[in-house]
């Protein structure tokens, strides 16, 4: 209890709260006494090694669900928190994928790729760790409020913040080290270059932990922050074996065999000339029909053909875009 008190009296947010210190301990006191609810001090064994590494590594941390998943291995994901479509799909296989052979995904519970990171893991029936910029009291953001219900019970939820802190501007980067901080790497799947997500791929570097971004296209805005961090030294990641191989963890150390791909059913011959027409930049159905020849009316009945067997994606502006093959994350 000691510890609890020196945490929430230190608290740079302990101003937030009505009534005295005391008043504010014994909340979370109540609050401690419910099922998978507990507070985990600086110099505990349960203390997260990776983590107590930080010289800003938080005094004390509030966790809802399973405590003991904080010391398993971890990797870190986060992006956008509107991406594309693809971008959306590629962070939930790559966490399947990394959550099936035996890492924890961590994020932040943000909508956009947070929210499809956990997903993944979940689906997987893997771990994943929900770092919180709020007080784990407060259902941030709202939209979110049942996936965090499933990762309480799935791995954990967990934060800096005592019950009560709402979410701050000033919050999210101090969440942001503790994303980091658990991890053993950061893997950005896609961010624009004034994003929150480059913060996290900073504070992992700062803290010796490996960065990896995910390519993109040079007319995706969501794909610069990526380049960028390619740029400045992050590691490229095509598929997860990128990622295991980096962090040097052999087949033999994995959960699981890799994800198989599934071919698709063989395309008649002009299919396969608007595909390749088509590319994996967005195109328009003029454009397409300035490439190969085909009648307007073709191209129009192939690309519909094209999305039913989700092949293809519409984007705004009468664009289409090439999806990539599934199971990106397995060689």
């Amino acid at each position: 209890m000691d510890e609890l008190k020196a945490c929430l009296a230190g608290s740079r947010v302990a101003g937030y709260h009505a009534g005295s210190l005391e008043r504010l301990l014994e909340r979370h006191l109540r609050w401690l006494e419910q099922p998978a609810h507990h507070f985990i001090a600086r110099g505990s064994p349960r203390y997260p090694p990776l983590l107590a590494q930080l010289p800003d590594a938080p005094p004390g941390l509030f966790v809802c669900g399973n405590p003991e998943v904080l010391s398993l291995p971890q990797l870190a994901m986060v992006g956008s928190r509107n991406p594309t479509k693809a971008g959306a799909e590629n962070a939930h296989e790559f966490a399947s994928h990394l959550a099936r052979s035996g890492l924890a995904v961590t994020s932040g519970l943000a909508i956009g790729i947070d929210a499809a990171a956990h997903r993944g893991a979940l689906d997987a029936g893997g771990l994943t760790i929900a770092v919180c910029g709020t007080g784990l009291d407060i259902d941030y953001p709202r939209a979110n409020a049942g996936l965090a219900k499933q990762i309480a019970s799935a791995g954990a939820l967990l934060s800096e913040f005592p019950l009560g802190t709402p979410a701050s501007r000033s919050n999210f980067p101090r969440r942001n080290r503790i994303i980091s901080g658990l991890s053993l790497g950061t893997l950005v799947v896609e961010a624009a270059v004034q994003s929150g997500s480059l913060i996290t791929a900073r504070l992992a570097a700062e803290q010796g932990r490996e960065v990896f971004a995910i390519p993109g296209s040079i007319h995706n805005a969501l794909a610069r922050g990526c380049h960028r961090l390619l740029r400045d030294g992050a590691k490229l990641v095509e598929t997860a074996d990128d990622i295991f191989a980096e962090l040097r963890i052999p087949e033999t150390g994995r959960n699981s065999t890799e994800t198989a791909v599934v071919l698709a059913p063989t395309l008649d011959k002009e299919y396969e000339i608007l595909l390749d027409a088509l590319g994996f930049e967005a195109a328009s159905v003029d454009v397409l029909i300035a490439r190969t020849g085909l009648k307007a009316d073709e191209v129009a009945s192939m690309l519909l053909i094209l999305e039913l067997e989700a092949r293809i994606d519409a984007c705004p502006g009468g664009l289409y875009v090439r999806r990539a093959p599934k199971s990106p994350v397995a060689k």
